[in-house]
């Protein structure tokens, strides 16, 4: 609670205000890079070499169109909306994370691909969790990514994915629910598949973890124990200890809340669901991800982040139309559209704002690496991707940017990373005039990009 009096400040300060009205968001992210052409700009019209396998089909909204394969999304645009033109400058995977995972599109001094730093860039995860502190109505942690953190088949975590600069202590939590696999890709265990074919099984078994306290232990005892904490706490705050007062406060809160908040531990059993919810969404570690963050935002986390598919799952250098249309799309196409209709039959779409990107989009041309690929696929494109944006006041069947005939370039309203992470900011509520503080309370501010213009009602 120790900035929100300073976040209310910058509330009440002249200039924009944000228009958002969003409690809650789930940040969708596809790991990987989605390629524009196969998904949400298509063009049919270009050479052999451009085009590709697929087909568009039409959707509810006249004149709009995308792939074939999404079938149940084109039967819901009036639900959702596109950005066909965001750019960055980085065809690199570990950079291109980095830079929309965090909404920079400039890399930190001493950025490393290997691994992650504390001069890194802040994640739009870490910094929407530090700004909407105070603004539950609970103790629950703020931000929360799932089901896994993103690691490369090498086991390097991927950088750009927790607070970096802004420190350990405004890390977002991580559910890992999905084990790690160096050579398994999708969703797990209906649609999983290796890029390359190396006969490693997949047994992966998706598991949340169970949060109930240890056998003999009741909340009588915790209580008790966190009384005794309390006492040992305020002795220290009058030493120069406050920060690690202050950090440990906010994990036990958080613990304490995971353990006592039975909506937490309903939305983690996920697995255990209904089985109508698990015909709806999906039974694999897709569906259950989308439903696991539908249950947290409406238990009352803010900001929940699913990595769909594990680091690189949609890096489609090879074989990229079989498996798009076999493995990927039908279980990101049922379990976002189960969630849309979740969210829309509650009356909460209004108020929770969807997001779908990945960290570049794919070449216009087609190549063939024959050298690891038996089919065809694109190589890494940071020019221009599209992004899906739904809920929290989006005007639904909505086109925003375009890129040129190839879908290689933005042609009309470049978008940045900058100004996807403050569509997400301004959306949440958070003032434009907003900012963390570091160690030297030393003002950053969160807002490096206007919100994205047209999205809106």
């Amino acid at each position: 609670m120790n900035h929100l009096a300073g976040l209310r400040q910058a509330s009440a300060s002249p200039g924009r205000h944000p228009s958002g009205s969003a409690k809650s968001c789930i940040f969708i992210f596809l790991s990987g890079g989605l390629s524009q052409l196969e998904s949400f700009d298509m063009k049919p019209s270009a050479p052999d070499n451009i085009r590709g396998e697929f087909k568009p089909c039409s959707t509810k909204t006249p004149g709009l169109q995308i792939c074939e394969h999404l079938p149940r999304l084109a039967e819901r645009s009036q639900m959702w909306a596109l950005c066909r033109s965001l750019t960055h400058r980085s065809n690199d995977h570990s950079a291109g994370h980095h830079i929309m995972l965090t909404g920079n599109s400039e890399l930190p001094t001493g950025f490393s691909p290997s691994r992650p730093s504390r001069t890194d860039n802040a994640s739009i995860a870490a910094v929407a969790g530090y700004a909407m502190r105070g603004k539950q109505d609970n103790n629950l942690p703020t931000a929360v990514v799932l089901p896994e953190r993103l690691v490369h088949n090498s086991g390097r975590v991927i950088p750009g994915q927790d607070a970096g600069a802004m420190g350990p202590r405004f890390d977002p939590w991580v559910v890992q629910a999905s084990p790690f696999h160096s050579a398994s890709y999708g969703a797990f265990p209906t649609h999983s598949f290796d890029h390359q074919i190396r006969g490693k099984a997949d047994d992966r078994i998706f598991q949340a973890p169970q949060l109930s306290l240890p056998e003999g232990l009741s909340m009588q005892t915790i209580n008790g124990r966190l009384a005794l904490l309390d006492v040992l706490n305020q002795q220290r705050r009058n030493l120069d200890t406050y920060a690690q007062v202050e950090n440990f406060d906010r994990l036990r809160q958080g613990a304490v809340s995971l353990l006592t908040e039975s909506a937490v531990n309903q939305a983690l059993d996920v697995t255990n669901a209904n089985d109508k919810d698990l015909d709806r969404y999906g039974r694999n570690s897709f569906g259950w991800s989308l439903l696991m963050a539908r249950r947290l935002v409406g238990a009352g986390i803010s900001l929940v982040q699913v990595n769909l598919g594990n680091n690189e799952t949609w890096d489609t250098h090879g074989n990229a139309f079989p498996h798009l249309k076999d493995k990927l799309f039908p279980p990101t196409d049922q379990a976002l559209s189960a969630l849309l209709d979740d969210l829309a039959s509650t009356g909460e779409l209004d108020e929770t704002l969807i997001v779908m990107c990945g960290e570049f989009g794919r070449t216009p041309q087609i190549t063939l690496l024959e050298k690891h690929y038996e089919l065809p696929g694109r190589d890494h494109w940071g020019a221009v991707q599209s992004v899906l944006f739904a809920g929290g006041g989006i005007r639904g069947g909505n086109v925003v940017g375009q890129s040129d005939a190839h879908g290689a370039y933005p042609t009309d309203q470049p978008v940045k990373p900058e100004n996807f992470a403050a569509t997400i900011y301004d959306a949440l509520g958070i003032p434009p005039t907003a900012a963390w503080h570091d160690a030297e309370d030393r003002p950053h501010h969160i807002y490096n990009g206007e919100p994205i213009a047209g999205l809106h009602s």
